[in-house]
C-alpha cells in the first residue's frame, strides 16, 4: 500500500468531509478535515477567525495546515473549498498526495448548505450568488489539480465514496 495522501478538494458542500471519512476507514487510514484541524489548534471556529483575522488571516492559517497535515503520509485528506486558490498550496497539493475533486453543482450546495450558519462566505444577502461566483472562479482550478474528478449531485455518500475507492489506482489501496 502506498503512503500517498489522498486529498478530496471541491467547493463547500460538496461531501468532502462526508466522503474523506467514509473512505479513510474503508481504507483503514485516518481521516483529517483541514478546517477542524484548524478548529482545534486554535480552539475557534471558522466563522470567529474570519471575524477577527478576515478571510486573508484565515487562509494563512489553512496553508500552515495543510503543509502540517500533508508533511503526514497515508491519509485521506478534506481541504476547504478556498485553499486550492494560493500558488503553494496548489504546489503543496500535487506534491503530496492523490487528488480528487468532487464536482457539485451550486443547486445541490443550496440544498446541503440551506441551514448552514457557519459559513463565513455565505453570510450574506445572496448565497446562491455567492456560491455560483466561487465556483466559477475555483472550478478550472479544481479541474486541473484534480487527478480524478467526480460528480456528487444526487448520490449517496457511502455510495459514492465506495465508488471512488473502486476508481483509485492500485497503488493506493
Amino acid at each position: 500500500m502506498s503512503s500517498r495522501n489522498i486529498i478530496l478538494i471541491g467547493p463547500m458542500g460538496s461531501g468532502k468531509s462526508t466522503i474523506g471519512n467514509i473512505m479513510a476507514k474503508k481504507l483503514n487510514r485516518e481521516f483529517q478535515d483541514s478546517d477542524h484541524y484548524i478548529e482545534d489548534k486554535t480552539g475557534v471556529d471558522i466563522a470567529r477567525i474570519f471575524d477577527i483575522e478576515g478571510e486573508q488571516g484565515f487562509r494563512d492559517r489553512e496553508s500552515n495546515a495543510l503543509s502540517e497535515l500533508l508533511n503526514q503520509e497515508n491519509r485521506v485528506i478534506a481541504t476547504g473549498g478556498g485553499s486550492i486558490m494560493r500558488a503553494e498550496n496548489q504546489a503543496l497539493l500535487r506534491s503530496k498526495g492523490y487528488i480528487i475533486f468532487l464536482d457539485t453543482s451550486v443547486n445541490q450546495q443550496m440544498q446541503r448548505l440551506s441551514r448552514d450558519k457557519k459559513r463565513p462566505l455565505l453570510q450574506t444577502e445572496n448565497p446562491r450568488e455567492r456560491l455560483e461566483t466561487l465556483l466559477e472562479e475555483r472550478r478550472p482550478i479544481y479541474l486541473e489539480l484534480a487527478d480524478q474528478a467526480v460528480k456528487t449531485d444526487r448520490r449517496q455518500a457511502r455510495k459514492l465514496a465506495a465508488d471512488i475507492i473502486k476508481l483509485l489506482p492500485e497503488n493506493l489501496l
